[in-house]
């Protein structure tokens, strides 16, 4: 494609983004997304979720690192770490994640994985486009600056709990005999989805360190497509163990 093409992709792309986002975010109040616990008949063909999850993620792990590659990013080393840092979290997701489940899971909607992977595609093309091809500067002493020294700081505090607290799901089921239980220990002990909540903290990380209108995007979407899952979540494990903690908050420690 020519360069202006490149960019009104961009453009438009990034606006969906936040189009989405905000779409999302209201109807998922009122619609539960049907995965997980959640999953329910009538959403048309399933695949296996370590499937779906490994298929759905794919293009947020290879188009971005496609635009790092083309470019010939490796030659700065701020935006070396720029992409070490996101494929951190996507070689996680999109393969470690779904290999560590117990069994191949509860059924995942296609249509789910079709949505969610043409929002991938999109989300890395945004931020490829932005951090690799767009020609905005990132210096060597970007590496001193307060934007990425706090950004990384939360990025990767956002990253050890969402490790944390998947493992300690992923533990529930190892040592359960198959029905849902009580998560406990860490973050747990505060909110029903420290995971989402790590997730969160991630992206927002990232926008701060890479100060970029695409990242930005991305932690709004993740905001408005978790926020209203963990409310769901909530929800559900009160309305499922009538003991559960009454103190534990849905997704912020102590506010909500």
């Amino acid at each position: 494609m020519e360069p202006e093409i490149w960019k009104t992709v961009y453009d438009w792309a990034l606006l969906s983004v936040y189009f989405y986002g905000v779409i999302s975010f209201f109807a998922l109040f009122f619609i539960s997304a049907p995965y997980g616990r959640h999953f329910r008949k009538g959403w048309g063909w399933s695949l296996p979720a370590k499937t779906a999850w490994i298929l759905m993620e794919l293009p947020a792990f290879g188009v971005i690192l496609a635009f790092f590659l083309l470019n010939e990013s490796w030659t700065s080393p701020v935006l070396t770490a720029f992409i070490v840092i996101w494929e951190m979290h996507y070689i996680q997701r999109t393969f470690i994640y779904p290999l560590l489940l117990k069994s191949p899971g509860k059924p995942f909607p296609l249509l789910l994985l079709v949505l969610g992977f043409l929002f991938n595609a999109m989300n890395g093309y945004i931020n490829g486009y932005c951090l690799f091809q767009s020609g905005v500067p990132y210096p060597p002493d970007w590496f001193h600056s307060p934007q990425f020294i706090i950004g990384t700081a939360l990025f990767f505090t956002g990253y050890g709990i969402n490790l944390q607290s998947d493992a300690t799901l992923r533990g529930l089921k190892e040592t359960g005999s198959g029905d849902y239980m009580i998560p406990g220990g860490g973050l747990f002990r505060f909110v029903s989805c420290p995971n989402y909540l790590g997730e969160i903290l991630e992206w927002c990380g990232f926008a701060v360190l890479t100060w970029s209108p695409a990242g930005l995007a991305f932690a709004f979407f993740t905001f408005c497509n978790l926020a209203p899952r963990a409310l769901s979540n909530h929800k559900w494990y009160r309305e499922f163990f009538p003991a559960y903690p009454a103190s534990r908050k849905a997704l912020i420690p102590f506010l909500w």
